[in-house]
Order: structure tokens, then C-alpha cells, then sequence
């Protein structure tokens, strides 16, 4: 195995993956608000970290806070902090997140977890940087940069009037959207081969290879989980392997096929004629150079054979498709 692309903790090599991280740079690099979405396990706190570390505010705290793990009567205490006799047990004062983050970054995780008066309060905040604490009439500043994730789109929260417009424009200063573990053509493979390396090492065993038809099942799964749910899965795999590679078919369950790479295609109803013919010539290709890589282990001379076409024609179509034949071979 050579060395992995290791950019900002992120690994990959896709067109998606890369194209974020260059909006991600471009992001760091301006002190403002800004907004992450993206799929559960996907990497949004690694992004805001990345985005934390490269900016101007790098040498100072970076706090992460789950809201949706908070308790409503809780958010604005943790945020805010209170003072002394703010309620029955506050025998002493307590600092808050945006004081504990001050000259750095405070990252708000599931954003729009947050009650509608924590909402009111975060506004203030952004508005003017100024806060108090519960049970305080003492108006305090603090110089911190907000950055905020959800899992879904807010813009629909806002139109549901679960989300406040005036907060949502103000932390969409600057957005950056993390792609899908599916979205991302071959990176499922070097991240497998990443987590092998690293549990080999974390656990004093030897590094396996991959199987093919592991390569196969990561390429063609469509990771519900995202980058997470493969990282547990094939430390798992790797853990429990007494063969000499890792060797996994599992077929992806009927709830989560829709998510699978070879399926991931349009309404054909809101696509005209040829578009929809476009998308299921397109997922038909690519199942079936995945299949014939996976039974030829690489070899494109003998997948060629066996789909009967011209060696040059299936090398094309493997570069159409972003399919690397070295994925499928055993070392």
C-alpha cells in the first residue's frame, strides 16, 4: 500500500472530495460565520476543525458542542454560561461555551437542534458579539467565530418556520457542503485501506489487503453512514478476519439499495426521454465494470474477454467511470 492523500485529516482523491477541500481553504481563510451541511458521518466537525486550524483564530480554543444532545432547558446555560443564584443549585458562577471559546471557534453541531429562544439569543450574539448569562443583567463581549453544521437542509426549516430566516442568513455568510461517502467516486477504498493500516498499528497485527470483491461491495454500498459507518465496519471486518485479506460480500439490504452508487439516478418521470435513458445506460456501465473488475481481479485484458469487447474500449470505459483496476488486485 503507498502512501494516502492525508489533507486537513481528510483522505481522498475524488473530484468531490477535492473540490471541497478547495472551497474549504477558501472559507479558513475569511474570519466570518459559516454553515456545514452535509449527511450524518460524512466529516462535518473534522471540516469545521480544518476550517478553524487554517484560519487566523488557529492558536486558540476550538469548542465543539452537539446541540442536539442538550436538553432544552439546558442550551442556553451551556452556551451563555450563568451567574451565581441564576436557579436553585448555582452556588457559583459558570462560564459558557462562548467564553470558553473566546479569540477562537465555537462549532455548533445540529444547529438547528436549538429552541427558539436559544435561537433569539445566538442572533443577538452574531449581531453585536454581546451576551449575559442567565440570572445576569451584566451584558458581556466575546470575540468568537461561529461555525455551524446540520444534517439537513435548513433552508427547508426556515419555509417550515422552525428555523428562524434572520439566524440562518446570518450564519450563511460562507457555506461548505460535505459530500457523501457515495458521492465520492473511489475514496471508499483508500479510506478502507486507511482504517486497516490504522487498526493493524493501534493493535499490533499485520496489515491485510482487501479482497476484490471487498473492493466491489465498498464501491457499490451506498454508505447510509457515511465515512463513520465504514471506519467501524471495516475495523470490524479487519478484527475478525483469519484469512490472509479481508473478505466481505455482503449484499447491501433492500432500504438501503437507493443509496447504492449503480442506483443513485433521477425520477426518470422529471427527466425527458433521452436524459433518462443517459442515467440508465450510465449505472448500467458502471455495475458491470464493477462486476467484471471484481471477477477478473484487475486484469482488464481478462474482464475484456469476458464482457467480449476490445481491451482499448474497456480501458475507456473504466476511465469514463473513475474505476481504478489496481483496486480490484490482490497484493
Amino acid at each position: 500500500m503507498g502512501k494516502l492523500p492525508l489533507l486537513n485529516g481528510f483522505i481522498g482523491e475524488s473530484t468531490a472530495f477535492r473540490e471541497m477541500l478547495a472551497i474549504l481553504a477558501r472559507v479558513a481563510r475569511y474570519d466570518t460565520t459559516v454553515l456545514i451541511s452535509g449527511e450524518t458521518g460524512s466529516g462535518k466537525e473534522m471540516a469545521a476543525r480544518a476550517i478553524h486550524y487554517q484560519g487566523q483564530r488557529r492558536d486558540r480554543p476550538f469548542i465543539p458542542v452537539n446541540c442536539g444532545a442538550l436538553p432544552d432547558h439546558l442550551v442556553e446555560n451551556e452556551l451563555f454560561g450563568h451567574a451565581r443564584g441564576a436557579y436553585t443549585d448555582a452556588r457559583e458562577s459558570q462560564l459558557g461555551l462562548i467564553a470558553q471559546a473566546e479569540g477562537g471557534s465555537l462549532f455548533l453541531d445540529e444547529v438547528d437542534a436549538l429552541t427558539a429562544k436559544a435561537q433569539v439569543s445566538l442572533l443577538r450574539f452574531l449581531q453585536d458579539g454581546q451576551y449575559r448569562r442567565l440570572g445576569s443583567s451584566l451584558v458581556e463581549t466575546a470575540d468568537v467565530r461561529v461555525v455551524a453544521a446540520c444534517n439537513s437542509d435548513l433552508s427547508q426549516a426556515v419555509n417550515r418556520q422552525e428555523f428562524r430566516a434572520d439566524l440562518y442568513y446570518r450564519l450563511t455568510a460562507m457555506e461548505l457542503h460535505v459530500p457523501p461517502l457515495r458521492a465520492r467516486e473511489n475514496d471508499a477504498v483508500l479510506l478502507a485501506r486507511h482504517v486497516v493500516a490504522e487498526a493493524a498499528s493501534q493493535y499490533q497485527l499485520a496489515v491485510k489487503d482487501l479482497h476484490p470483491d471487498t473492493v466491489h461491495w465498498l464501491l457499490a454500498y451506498g454508505w447510509p453512514g457515511n465515512v463513520r459507518e465504514l471506519q467501524n465496519r471495516i475495523q470490524r471486518e479487519f478484527l475478525l478476519c483469519d484469512g490472509p485479506d479481508i473478505l466481505v460480500r455482503e449484499i447491501a439490504p433492500d432500504s438501503d439499495r437507493r443509496h447504492r452508487a449503480d442506483r443513485r439516478i433521477a425520477c426518470p418521470a422529471t427527466l425527458n426521454f433521452n436524459e433518462a435513458k443517459q442515467q440508465v445506460l450510465h449505472a448500467f456501465e458502471r455495475g458491470q465494470l464493477l462486476r467484471l473488475m471484481s471477477e477478473s481481479a484487475g486484469n482488464v485484458s481478462g474482464a475484456a474477454r469476458l464482457a467480449g469487447k476490445e481491451r482499448r474500449a474497456l480501458g475507456k470505459l473504466l476511465k469514463k467511470h473513475g474505476i481504478e483496476p489496481e483496486q480490484f488486485r490482490r497484493s
